[in-house]
């Protein structure tokens, strides 16, 4: 899809990367890590991430286990932080990621 300006009869190139970036922008899913807090003693807490997940606009959502042995799909990410404080003596939370701006096909380098 081209556009031609009243001075040039010329149509716009039409950029094509562009266009997949701004489609991978308003489709991407949300990114959210499932965090769970314990006492390692009376009063002295500890975390750790436990899975990684993608939440789509559907609300649903697919978490992986920071150790990739276990998958899910669930109808909420909220169900993955239901999944991991099961048990009493753990709180789990959902840490979200802001929205991802700039997509790029370049590879990015690890930080």
């Amino acid at each position: 899809m081209g556009t031609v300006s009243p001075q040039n009869a010329q149509p716009a190139a039409y950029d094509i990367d562009k266009e997949l970036c701004e489609l991978a922008l308003d489709n991407a899913p949300r990114v959210f890590a499932v965090t769970v807090q314990y006492d390692v003693a009376p009063g002295i807490p500890d975390g750790e991430i436990a899975a990684w997940g993608l939440a789509y606009e559907d609300g649903s959502a697919h978490v992986v286990t920071v150790d990739g042995r276990h998958r899910l799909s669930l109808k909420s990410a909220e169900r993955a932080a239901w999944w991991f404080g099961r048990r009493g003596d753990i709180t789990a939370r959902l840490l979200w990621f802001g929205a991802p701006s700039a997509p790029t096909f370049q590879p990015v380098q690890a930080a």
